[in-house]
């Protein structure tokens, strides 16, 4: 039988204070594998960081700015018109940023290099370039149609070509917060 003993203070020393050692030892452990499975779902889920690449989403965004995104909202919300989201078609092998220009039922067309979403024209502040005219595309459920800022023909892989098409709304891998780096806010559209 192993003995124990108390030592000045009345502290417990011996194979007691081994065990309760071993074990505070195990749910740190314990502790810290649930604070990276915590920090792994954020980053994952919630809240992420891109980096922009090329310059079709100029003059918003320039190649090289880091985004904040919001992840979250994928799960909790639906796309609208003006939203900057970052998308991962099953088509390409790559991530892109866009801009939402018509959601499911809305009917996109561009003439004279202006679009038209139902039949109005969008105040488009924050573009540059004029697009090529594109006949009427209906956005179907659970589809969205978007494009990027710049609209020069060529500038932007976007809804108007048949290379990416129309976006289904699962493809959407998070809508852009703000601008890190440099510092700033994501142009917004006019209210219609």
């Amino acid at each position: 039988m192993e003995k124990a003993t108390a030592g000045a203070a009345g502290t417990i020393t011996g194979p007691e204070q081994t065990r309760a050692s071993k074990k505070s030892e195990v749910w740190g452990w314990v502790r810290f594998v649930i604070y990276l499975g915590i920090i792994y779902f954020l980053i994952t889920h919630v809240v992420g960081l891109s980096r922009v690449s090329g310059h079709s989403m100029q003059p918003t965004l320039n190649s090289s700015d880091i985004l904040l995104i919001n992840k979250l909202s994928v799960y909790t919300g639906k796309p609208e018109y003006g939203d900057v989201v970052i998308v991962k078609s099953h088509k390409l092998s790559y991530e892109l940023i866009k801009r939402v220009i018509g959601v499911e039922g809305d009917r996109i067309v561009i003439q004279g290099g202006v679009v038209y979403k139902n039949g109005e024209a969008l105040p488009e502040l924050y573009t540059s370039g004029m697009p090529d005219d594109m006949p009427e595309v209906l956005v179907g459920k659970h589809e969205v149609f978007v494009m990027g800022d710049n609209r020069t023909p060529g500038e932007s892989l976007d809804s108007r070509s048949s290379e990416l098409g129309l976006v289904q709304t699962s493809e959407i891998k998070g809508y852009t917060i703000m601008k890190l780096i440099p510092w700033s806010a994501i142009a917004k559209p006019l209210k219609q």
